[in-house]
């Protein structure tokens, strides 16, 4: 079968760019084909059932981000300890990681998956989600809880394949998934008229197919990185390796979706149009962070393989590779969407308050995306070394401490949707600061790879 062969992409000799460049093509394209398909649940709903609809699906995003985040940070931590042992050629200690990886991911698949369904209702609340839109909200975001276990098993497995340099593959599952959730959107949403719970279904099963290929390839592969579902258990000492990795990017992921959520619920104060129109932007914005994520994960996985053979040197050829890539996309990109702003947000609804408030963030956002890319590259450069601890506290201080200031100190002397989409750019700004601050200072540089 096609795919059983595929030689493990091995980043530590030949053109830095170029190695980081095709790396980072299908990790851009797979973020946006996901994007693509979040984004289609909002665009249908917001055509076909109203915008009030759309606020139900919008405004759920921090929410959801909040509920996956510590798993990612697991997949973070997996994703190092993998690259590492490619690059040092340790084949036990990679046979473990990924079986362990993988074990990790279903419990934690369950246990958020019970979250999500318990705790949507209380969670809603506390973000005074309005009146006319919280039956909506808490059908989407139930319905959508349900594929949680699959989601996190696909971004496990996709990170295990990444960082063995086989982004194209993850790409290939995600296109599957994507071309799925926008034909049972229209489907289910426009058809038959299932309203937010059919978006949450097609998503859903979108997930469960996209998690069954990867999963699949990996058992079939003849790699290391092979999966044996009879060695999948937790071993003790990996377990606490992936962690020791992970759990500060994972601590970091849940602490700023927090504070996302405490920002969302200032925009619901709003009103629901407010909501839709921040909504449709959220799935605006992810078309600039996912792709700043790619790169950051391209510079983790590129380090992580040359710090593990020891090529130091490569390591910050690539970082500066990196960041020269994620600034020219950034504002490439931020110029595009400037320029289209009503066009784009209008394609969720035909609300002309829902649009202004989309295009209001649009003008806040865009024009300084670029100091977020830098601040993921150099933080993806330092975890790819195994210390994740240093951009864990970078990115509390500025995307949720400093937020939640803002909130809590400055916010309220200026209460309108403009102090609350400020505060974003601001933020990124005090990051950039202080990434690049211990980048340049820390000593990040030293040691070695342990097998």
């Amino acid at each position: 079968m096609e795919g059983e062969h595929t030689t493990t992409k091995l980043m530590t000799e030949g053109s830095i760019a170029k190695q980081i460049l095709l790396f980072s093509i299908p990790l851009i394209l797979g973020n946006l084909l996901q994007q693509t398909y979040n984004a289609a649940d909002s665009i249908i709903v917001g055509n076909f059932t109203g915008s009030g609809a759309l606020a139900a699906v919008g405004s759920s995003t921090s929410l959801i981000n909040l509920l996956i985040a510590f798993s990612m940070g697991a997949s973070t931590g997996a994703g190092v300890l993998v690259s590492q042992f490619l690059g040092a050629r340790a084949g036990k200690s990679l046979e473990e990681s990924v079986h362990t990886a993988l074990s990790l991911s279903m419990i934690l698949g369950l246990v958020l998956t019970a979250a999500g369904v318990l705790l949507t209702p209380q969670i809603l609340e506390w973000m005074d989600t309005p009146a006319d839109v919280m039956e909506q909200s808490v059908t989407y975001l139930r319905i959508f809880s349900y594929g949680l276990f699959f989601n996190v098993l696909y971004n496990m497995a996709a990170g295990i394949l990444n960082a063995a340099g086989n982004s194209r593959r993850s790409l290939l599952y995600l296109g599957v998934a994507a071309v799925t959730n926008i034909v049972l959107d229209i489907i289910f949403v426009r058809n038959f008229r299932m309203g937010v719970a059919g978006a949450a279904i097609a998503t859903d099963i979108s997930q469960v197919l996209s998690s069954l290929l990867a999963l699949a390839f990996l058992m079939r592969t003849r790699e290391e990185y092979r999966v044996d579902l009879r060695k999948l258990r937790l071993r003790k000492d990996m377990t606490m390796r992936i962690l020791r990795v992970g759990l500060p990017t994972g601590i970091q992921n849940m602490v700023i979706s927090f504070s996302n959520i405490l920002l969302q619920s200032s925009v619901n104060q709003f009103g629901s149009h407010a909501m839709a129109g921040f909504g449709a932007y959220l799935k605006v914005d992810g078309f600039n962070i996912l792709p700043i994520t790619s790169f950051s994960m391209a510079a983790t996985t590129f380090t992580g393989q040359n710090y593990g053979a020891g090529r130091m040197d490569r390591v910050k050829k690539g970082m500066w590779v990196t960041l020269l890539m994620g600034v020219v996309y950034t504002i490439v990109l931020g110029i595009v969407l400037l320029t289209f702003s009503h066009q784009v947000i209008g394609l969720f609804s035909r609300d002309a308050d829902v649009i202004e408030y989309g295009v209001l963030a649009i003008k806040y956002f865009c024009p300084f995306y670029f100091m977020l890319s830098i601040m993921h590259s150099l933080a993806g450069t330092v975890r790819g070394t195994g210390r994740t601890v240093p951009p864990m506290v970078v990115l509390l201080v500025s995307l949720c401490l400093f937020r939640i200031f803002w909130i809590r100190a400055i916010l309220p002397h200026f209460n309108s949707l403009d102090g609350i989409y400020v505060l974003y750019p601001v933020s990124w700004a005090v990051g950039l600061v202080l990434m690049v601050l211990y980048t340049w200072k820390g000593k990040w540089r030293e040691g070695t790879a342990k097998n």
